[in-house]
Order: C-alpha cells, then sequence, then structure tokens
C-alpha cells in the first residue's frame, strides 16, 4: 500500500502516488459511509495510473474500518463501476 495519510478532521485522504507527489481524496461521512465527493492528481501524473493508487489506497483503508463508499465524483463512480473487487463497499 502506498503511504498516505488520513485526517478525518478536513474529511480528507492524501496518498503519495510517486516520489514526493500527492493525490487526495476528499469525502463526507455519514453514518460509516463515505461518500466521495472529490478527487485530485497532479497534471503531470495524470493518465499514469495514480488516480488508481489512490483510489485503491482509500478503498483498502475504508474495507479495513468496516465502511462503506458512496462515489459521487465522477472518477470514483467510473472507477468501482471497472472495478468489481469493491462492489462489496457500495453503499
Amino acid at each position: 500500500m502506498a503511504n498516505f495519510k488520513h485526517d478525518s478532521s478536513l474529511c480528507r485522504y492524501e496518498v503519495e502516488v510517486a516520489d514526493n507527489f500527492w493525490a487526495h481524496l476528499d469525502y463526507l461521512e455519514s453514518n460509516g459511509v463515505l461518500t466521495i465527493t472529490h478527487t485530485f492528481v497532479p497534471d503531470e501524473l495524470r493518465g499514469q495510473g495514480c488516480g488508481k493508487v489512490l483510489m485503491e489506497t482509500v478503498l483498502s483503508d475504508v474495507e479495513a474500518q468496516g465502511k462503506k463508499v458512496r462515489p459521487v465524483c465522477s472518477y470514483a463512480v467510473v472507477y468501482l463501476d471497472r472495478q468489481t473487487q469493491w462492489k462489496h463497499l457500495i453503499a
């Protein structure tokens, strides 16, 4: 798993997707469900699989906590639609 920081007070995950490059995912939480509202990957790293690293890192942590996700961000919606191994986390 990539290096990551989770700041629940800011409702944000930050994931190191390349050497000194961080992507982030913002969410809102209610009743153990994280509604994914925004994902960001640095411009110079787009199209290189960094969004996948971000999602897999966050989803692994969400799963370990026994929580669920509700994708609203367009990237999260498409990612979860294509990656069926995470379907059990969708609220």
